[in-house]
Parts: structure tokens; sequence; C-alpha cells
């Protein structure tokens, strides 16, 4: 039987010895999923003054980027951080880190949302195709919307549906983002939309995925799309 006091002593000896996954120092007091609290504060807002529409600093009055809503943000800088966190824990995740998964859907349980996040009549994700979903067990966009809609006090609903022959958009350039084509995402058969969706997704690059589903819940009778994401590669 250990000493009374030693199991403290070893779990503080346990953090001192391990080094974190992220920026290989130690991990320390507030270490969790084996990042140190250093690199979970790499979780940082995006900047001031950015874009209402596509969420980047930009000098024209209109918004460069092509959009099919009305409001657009995310909530943490994919570069931010020393490592970049977002760029760390996406791929991760997606990899099976179910550690990193748990801990980042808990930092956006308390994160601040936009206020006209909660002025929606319903909430969706951006969708994944069948095989990604089955070789997972998981999509991240969608646990984030229904995080998003219970935080917010709105129905979640699956909407949208991804050609599975469409591929990943995170493998190809940029060019070949831009050109994903419309009919590889499209509204789930026999629904009928009306009022203000908010669109919910892990990660927005180029804005493609978005814009395609965006249109998608236009043409399916939505008056108004409302976009927010994790991350948001600036």
């Amino acid at each position: 039987m250990l000493p009374a006091g030693s199991l403290p002593r070893l779990a503080a000896a346990r953090g001192y010895l391990l080094l974190c996954r992220g920026c290989l120092g130690r991990v320390g007091e507030g270490a969790e999923a084996g990042l140190c609290a250093r690199c979970w504060e790499g979780l940082l807002p995006l900047p001031e003054g950015r874009c209402a529409c596509c969420a980047l600093l930009h000098a024209e009055t209109d918004c460069p980027e092509a959009v099919a809503w009305e409001h657009g943000d995310a909530l943490w800088d994919y570069h931010g951080g020393r490592p970049p966190l977002g760029a760390l824990l996406l791929p991760g995740i997606k990899q099976g880190e179910t550690g990193w998964r748990a801990a980042l859907l808990r930092r956006l349980a308390q994160a601040p949302l936009p206020d006209w996040a909660s002025e929606v009549d319903l909430v969706t994700s951006a969708p994944s195709a069948w095989p990604r979903r089955l070789l997972r067990g998981f999509d991240l966009g969608a646990e984030a919307g229904r995080a998003v809609a219970d935080r917010v006090g709105r129905p979640f609903e699956s909407l949208l549906t991804k050609a599975w022959f469409s591929g990943r958009q995170a493998a190809r350039t940029e060019s070949a983002r831009r050109r994903l084509p419309r009919k590889a995402i499209t509204l789930r058969p026999g629904l009928g939309l009306e009022g203000t969706v908010l669109l919910v997704d892990d990660v927005w690059t180029t804005g493609t995925t978005l814009l395609r589903c965006a249109q998608a819940l236009k043409e399916g009778g939505a008056a108004e799309v409302r976009v927010l994401t994790l991350f948001r590669a600036l």
C-alpha cells in the first residue's frame, strides 16, 4: 500500500515526465488529451474587423469571396497558436484521436457564439460522404452542429448529402477545391425548407463546400442561410 500523499506526488511526477504531443514541452498542470495548457491556449479567436460574410480581413467594401449566405463567422483561427492548433487537431481527430475530439467539443460548448447564431429556425451541418463517415465512425461537422443546436435551443436536422464519388476537399489544391461541382452536394429528397438555417462545419478554407451547401439550402426553400465553423483558415 502506498503511503498517504503518494498519489498526488506520483501524478505530479508523471505530468513532469510526459511530453506534450503538440509542442513537445512538459505537459504540466492543465494538460488535457496529451496537450499542455499552453497548446490549448492556441484556440485563438479571429481578429477584430473581419468581414461579416467571409470572416476575412479585406479592404474592399463588398466581400470579394463567393458567398450564398447573409452572415458567416468562425470560432477560432485554424493557424493560431504555436504549434498551429487547428492544423494539429483536425487532421488528428479525423485519424481517430478521440481524446482531442472530446476536448474540442467541450470547448465548443463554452465558446462565445455570434449573436446572430440564435436567430435561426434550424441548424444543419455540411455533409461528408458516407464511405468516409463509415470508416471514421463519426462526423465531426454533424457533432459540432448538434452541439451548437443544443446551445441556441434550435432543432438539428441532417439536410444535405454529399456524393460519395466527390472526393476529399482537403486532399485537393485550392484551384481544384474551388471547382467542386454544384451537384456534389444536394438537399435530401423530400425535404421542404423555410425560414433561416444555420449551417455548421468544422473548418472553412476556400469556402467552396459551404457555398455548395448554402446554394442547395436556398434552392430547397431556405429564406436565409448563416454559416458558422469551428475554424477559419486565414
